[in-house]
């Protein structure tokens, strides 16, 4: 069968990302055509490697470039570059004949459906229903967000499947019959992974508002006064940069915490690791939470939505903490800190979400769910 992935873009090193190459390439190894469009693109190369049987193509669009104009001009251009989109993806649709088009891109969402291309259409969710509600917005804004959210479940009632990706999540949408949860997989992890011992804690995610990594600075800060010898290394790069540089220094805890930028070899790191902490303020699934606590890790975590709940057991194999404890984020991190018996029993019971998330079985419910759409099973 032939299927075709949408996305904005694949030269960042996202979460979307990782996961359209783990499902392309295990879609692609066993017989599948796999395409992906991309609208933003650029010609610049893919942050991840991707096997050369899977085609790219760029539409062009970039939406992207629109940012630092004033509203009226981002209004008037992003009107302009939909319609663009919708007629270079309707006619590069038309003459690929795809079995599935799947998007994880909510810019075209609203027009997809309408391409009569003889496809079966499906989009993903990679964030929770309130998605919108990121920045807590209040008066006109707040409304807004809340107004979005109605159009969104008018909108994803129009495809044929609509995928989120936790129960939780799902919950959260209500009675939607064309709706089914299916989360993302984990790649087993490469080596033996992390034993623990190492006196370094791991924050991995893009540096911006959802993920939060001013709250875990914040705590990391109360942290460093009562314990001399951990340090903490984030993994990321984003807008947030010199803002998150800023509060480091201005904390005295520059030889304590760091921003190490991206790396193509975040398992090395993981190994090297004895305790990620994820201070999100919201996440689809949180990969970065599977694959950390695959490779042996305890995961300290806010209990945001969605996803912490469906992962973490805790005081089992990680630590929950109450959303926005500050405090109660530094007394978990110490606590796994200051008990070399507990980090290392949780570590062994981290690794069992391999077996809920592995490839073979998420992969497999994916194979069901587009069999079943084009009766092809």
């Amino acid at each position: 069968m032939k299927l075709i992935y949408q996305i904005n873009s694949l030269y960042n090193p996202g979460g979307m990302e990782r996961v359209v190459l783990n499902k392309a390439t295990w879609l692609s190894a066993h017989g599948w055509e796999v395409v992906i469009v991309t609208t933003d693109q650029g010609g610049r190369p893919t942050f991840y490697d991707f096997p050369e049987q899977i085609r790219l193509h760029d539409l062009g669009i970039n939406y992207s470039a629109d940012k630092g104009k004033n509203t009226v001009a981002h209004i008037f251009s992003f009107l302009k570059k939909k319609q663009l989109h919708k007629k270079r993806l309707a006619e590069f649709l038309m003459a690929e004949k795809a079995d599935i088009v799947d998007t994880l891109y909510p810019g075209e969402s609203s027009f997809i459906p309408s391409i009569k291309d003889g496809s079966k259409k499906v989009i993903e969710l990679h964030q929770s229903k309130f998605f919108h509600r990121q920045y807590a917005n209040k008066g006109l804004k707040g409304l807004i967000d809340r107004f979005r959210e109605i159009m969104d479940v008018r909108m994803v009632k129009k495809f044929d499947r609509f995928v989120v990706l936790t129960e939780e999540d799902k919950g959260y949408w209500g009675d939607i019959a064309n709706m089914v949860a299916i989360p993302n997989a984990s790649i087993a992890p490469v080596g033996p992974g992390s034993d623990c011992s190492a006196k370094r804690i791991i924050a991995v995610g893009r540096l911006d508002y959802q993920k939060s990594f001013d709250r875990l600075i914040e705590a990391w800060k109360i942290v460093c006064d009562h314990t001399k010898d951990w340090t903490l290394d984030i993994y990321g790069q984003g807008e947030w940069k010199d803002m998150l540089q800023n509060m480091i220094d201005q904390y005295g805890i520059s030889d304590r915490c760091h921003l190490k930028g991206t790396t193509n070899n975040i398992s090395h790191e993981y190994a090297n690791s004895s305790m990620l902490v994820m201070s999100s303020h919201y996440e689809g699934l949180p990969m970065v939470m599977i694959e950390a606590m695959s490779s042996g890790l305890p995961c300290v975590s806010f209990d945001f939505k969605c996803g912490p709940r469906d992962i973490i057991e805790n005081g089992v194999n990680g630590l929950l903490v109450k959303d926005d404890d500050i405090e109660g984020l530094a007394e978990a991190m110490l606590k796994l800190i200051n008990d070399d018996e507990l980090r290392t029993a949780m570590s062994v019971e981290a690794r069992k979400v391999i077996g809920k998330y592995n490839e073979e079985s998420v992969m497999e419910k994916w194979i069901k769910l587009y069999s079943r759409l084009t009766g092809k099973e």
